[in-house]
């Protein structure tokens, strides 16, 4: 198995790079086909999200939407997927940042009660608590 980092996976979903794009649509299309699965590291989820929202501007239901159908794909591995299943979920009822979404429930799923932090609006989600 191989693992993709985040460019490509920016790539994939943003098409600002016409050959780039051209290039990884065309893996995938030949992974698809031997069967093959990439290994997407739950790191490469967070600066995913972090380059579409500060570099593309993309709207939070877009990219929520767009995480959603990457792991519908049969060719990606996430790692931790079920945690990014639950920050999905929880991505569409509030307004607290994605990636602190994607901190708090990463932790959750590893076993911690809770996400200290300094942050006073990532304090309102319930795994956050904040330090005073």
């Amino acid at each position: 198995m191989r693992a993709i980092d985040t460019n490509v996976l920016v790539r994939f979903l943003v098409r600002d790079d016409e050959l780039q794009a051209k290039a990884i649509y065309s893996i995938f299309k030949q992974a698809e086909a031997d069967k093959e699965e990439f290994w997407v590291p739950l790191l490469v989820v967070l600066e995913t999200l972090w380059v579409l929202e500060s570099v593309y501007e993309i709207p939070r239901q877009q990219i929520l939407d767009s995480m959603n159908e990457l792991l519908l794909m049969p060719i990606l591995k996430f790692e931790n997927q079920s945690a990014i299943q639950r920050f999905i979920f929880s991505g569409r009822e509030g307004k607290i940042d994605l990636s602190d979404l994607l901190i708090a429930h990463s932790a959750k799923s590893s076993g911690c009660k809770c996400v200290l932090t300094f942050d006073k609006r990532a304090s309102k989600f319930e795994l956050f608590e904040l330090i005073e």
